[in-house]
C-alpha cells in the first residue's frame, strides 16, 4: 500500500513545508518508550491534542503514539472541553474556529487542575503571559523540537504526580457534589442527576459567587448545541431535583449562578 504524505514526513523526519509554521520535528532516537521507563520519566500519558492544523496535528498525534503516549485530537474549544474526561494532560493551540485558544484555557482551569501545555504560534511576549495568567502550566511556541515537547511533558507531569492529590469534592451547605464518582448528594440523601445536569451543577458550584454566562454554559457542557431552551430545560430540572429553585439564580441577560435553598 502506497506510504501516505503524513507517514513520509514522519519518517523522514523532514518538517512540513506550509504558510503556517508546522511542528519542526527533531530526530528523537533515546526517547522511546523503553528509554524513558528506564530513565524514571513519565510515560503512557492520556494526551488531549488541541490544533485546528491537521496536517500539524496529525504528525503530532502519530509522533507521541509511537512514545507510548494514549493521544486524542480535537478541531474546536468547545469540543475540547467536552472532551477531559479520563485524561491526563492538554496540548493546546490558541487559533481554534470557534473560541480563543485563552478562553478554553480559563474554563479547562475553572473546572480542573488538568495540565495544559499552550503550543501555539503565537510567541510575543503578551501571548506567553495571557497564557500562563490563564493558568496554563507551560508555553511552547511553534516551530519547536519534539526532544523539547516530550521534555515539557515530562516536566509538567512530574510536578503534578508531586504535589498531594487534590480534593475533588464541592461541599456547598448541605450540597455535596464528588467530581470523581459524579454523585451529588442534599443533606446525606442521594440526588440522581443526567450527565449534563451533574456537569452543568458542577460548573456552577466550580465558580462560587460567579455568575456563568449562558453562552459559556452552552459552551463547556453543551459543545455547538447552542439552544437557549437547552440550558433552561436543564436549569428547570435541576431546580426541581434539588427541591428548591433557590439552588441555581437567574441572573437576567447574563446566565446563572449557584445560589443555596
Amino acid at each position: 500500500m502506497a506510504q501516505s504524505s503524513t507517514e513520509a514526513v514522519l519518517e523522514s523526519g523532514i518538517p512540513f513545508q506550509r504558510a503556517i509554521p508546522s511542528p519542526r520535528f527533531a530526530e528523537d532516537e533515546g526517547f522511546g518508550p523503553s528509554t524513558r521507563k528506564v530513565a524514571g520519566l513519565p510515560t503512557g500519558q492520556r494526551i488531549l491534542v488541541v490544533d485546528n492544523d491537521s496536517d500539524y496535528a496529525e504528525a503530532l498525534v502519530c509522533r507521541l503514539r509511537r512514545h507510548g503516549h494514549e493521544t486524542t485530537r480535537v478541531q474546536q474549544g468547545g469540543t475540547a472541553l467536552q472532551s477531559l474526561e479520563d485524561i491526563d494532560l492538554v496540548l493546546l493551540d490558541l487559533e481554534l474556529p470557534d473560541l480563543d485558544g485563552l478562553e478554553v484555557c480559563g474554563a479547562i482551569r475553572s473546572v480542573s487542575c488538568l495540565p495544559v501545555i499552550i503550543v501555539t504560534a503565537r510567541g510575543t511576549e503578551l501571548d506567553r503571559v495571557l497564557g500562563l495568567q490563564a493558568g496554563a502550566d507551560d508555553f511552547l511556541v511553534k516551530p519547536y523540537g519534539f526532544r523539547e515537547l516530550l521534555a515539557r511533558i515530562d516536566a509538567v507531569m512530574r510536578r503534578v504526580h508531586q504535589q498531594p492529590q487534590r480534593v475533588r469534592e464541592i461541599q456547598h451547605g448541605p450540597l455535596k457534589i464528588d467530581a470523581s464518582s459524579r454523585e451529588v448528594s442534599l443533606d446525606g440523601r442521594e440526588v440522581g442527576l443526567t450527565r449534563k445536569e451533574f456537569d452543568l451543577l458542577h460548573l456552577l458550584a466550580s465558580n462560587p459567587d460567579t455568575v456563568i454566562p449562558r453562552k459559556r454554559l452552552l459552551q463547556q457542557v453543551w459543545g455547538d448545541s447552542w439552544s437557549r431552551r437547552t440550558v433552561d430545560t436543564h436549569v428547570s430540572s435541576l431546580r426541581s431535583k434539588l427541591g428548591d429553585s433557590g439552588w441555581i439564580i437567574t441572573v437576567r441577560g447574563v446566565g446563572f449562578k449557584l445560589g443555596s435553598a
